[in-house]
C-alpha cells in the first residue's frame, strides 16, 4: 500500500511538471498582436518554404506563413497564405517576393515597396485580398540554367579544340621558335653592343670638333648674311633714289621725250624742207647742164643769141635730116 502511494505522488508530480513546462511554453510563444490574412499565387518553385516561415517587412519579422497549396483559379499555381501584423505598413505599393537565409536553403517571405503601384488584385475564393508576387533571383537564375549550362558546354567544347593535339603540337612549337626567336634577339643585342663599342664610340668621340666646326661655319654664314643684308640696303637705297622724283631715272624719261618731240619735228618740218631745195638745186642743176651743153654745141650764143629753134617732128617745116 505504501508503494503505490509513492508511485502515486511520483505521477502527480510529474503530471504538475509537465503542465508547468507545457503552461510556461504558452506564455512564451504567446501573440497578442492582430494578424491580417492575406494570399499570393505565384507559378513558381517554392522549394524551401514551409507553414510557420516568417513573413519579414524590409528585413523586419511581421507575420508568419499560415498555409502553403495550389491555387483553385490557375491550374499549376501555388497558393501562399499569409498572416502579417496588422502594424506593418502594407500598402498598394507593396509586392511579395521568395527569399533564402544563407546556404541551408530555408525560405521565407520578403515583402517590400515599388516606386509605382501595382494593379489591384482580384481576392481569391476564400475573399481574403491578394499581394503580386515577384520572382526570385533563384527562381529566376533556374529558367535561365538551360541556356548557361547550353553556353557552359559550348565554351568547353571549344576549349577542348583548342587544346587538342594538334593545337598542343602547335604550341610546343610556337613556343619553341620564341625560343629560338630569343636566342637570335641575344646574339643580334651583343652584336649591337660591340658594335656601338667598336665604331660609334670614335665617331661619337669626333663629334665634338665637328660640332666647333660647325659652330665656326654658322658663324662665318652669319657674318656673310650680314653683309649681305647691308648690301641689299645700300641697293635699296640706290634704287629709291633712282626711283625718286627728279632723280636719274625722270631726268632720263625727260629728256627721251624731248628727243622724241625734236625728231618728231624733224621729220615734220625740216625734212620736207630739205626735200624741197634739194629738189630745186636738182632742176637749177639741169637747166646749168642743158646751157652749158648748148654752149658747148653753139658757142655763137653768147653774141647772136639762141635764134629761133628749128620745128621737130610734126611741125610745120620739118625736114629731116
Amino acid at each position: 500500500m505504501e508503494n503505490k502511494s509513492h508511485a502515486l505522488a511520483a505521477g502527480i508530480f510529474v503530471l504538475v511538471v509537465a503542465a508547468m513546462l507545457a503552461g510556461l511554453a504558452v506564455w512564451l510563444t504567446r501573440d497578442s498582436a492582430n494578424y491580417e490574412q492575406y494570399e499570393l499565387s505565384t507559378k513558381d518553385g517554392v522549394g524551401g518554404l514551409q507553414p510557420q516561415a516568417a513573413v519579414r517587412y524590409k528585413g523586419v519579422a511581421v507575420g508568419k506563413v499560415t498555409r502553403i497549396g495550389f491555387d483553385p483559379q490557375v491550374n499549376g499555381n501555388v497558393l501562399i497564405r499569409i498572416a502579417v501584423n496588422e502594424q506593418a505598413p502594407i500598402s498598394p505599393t507593396t509586392f511579395a517576393v521568395l527569399g533564402y537565409q544563407g546556404v541551408t536553403g530555408l525560405a521565407h517571405i520578403l515583402l517590400d515597396d515599388a516606386e509605382k503601384p501595382y494593379p489591384e488584385l482580384p481576392p481569391g475564393p476564400s475573399g481574403l485580398p491578394r499581394l503580386p508576387i515577384k520572382a526570385s533571383p533563384f527562381g529566376k537564375l533556374a529558367e535561365q540554367a538551360p541556356a548557361i549550362l547550353g553556353q557552359v558546354e559550348e565554351a568547353t567544347r571549344r576549349v577542348n579544340q583548342v587544346l587538342s593535339d594538334s593545337n598542343q603540337q602547335k604550341l610546343s612549337e610556337a613556343i619553341g621558335n620564341i625560343a629560338l626567336a630569343a636566342g637570335s634577339v641575344n646574339a643580334l643585342t651583343q652584336r649591337l653592343d660591340a658594335t656601338v663599342a667598336q665604331r660609334l664610340d670614335p665617331a661619337l668621340a669626333s663629334i665634338p670638333p665637328l660640332a666647333s666646326d660647325a659652330r665656326k661655319t654658322l658663324q662665318s654664314l652669319q657674318e656673310a648674311g650680314a653683309s649681305v643684308s647691308s648690301l641689299a640696303a645700300d641697293v635699296s637705297k640706290t634704287t629709291q633714289r633712282l626711283g625718286a622724283d627728279g632723280g636719274p631715272i625722270d631726268q632720263i624719261t625727260i629728256g627721251t621725250q624731248s628727243l622724241a618731240r625734236a625728231a618728231d619735228q624733224f621729220s615734220t618740218t625740216t625734212l620736207p624742207r630739205l626735200n624741197r631745195a634739194a629738189d630745186d638745186t636738182s632742176r637749177a642743176a639741169r637747166q646749168l647742164s642743158r646751157t652749158a651743153g648748148g654752149v658747148s654745141d653753139n658757142p655763137q650764143l653768147f653774141i647772136y643769141g639762141s635764134g629761133r629753134v628749128p620745128p621737130g617732128p610734126g611741125e610745120a617745116g620739118f625736114s629731116p635730116r
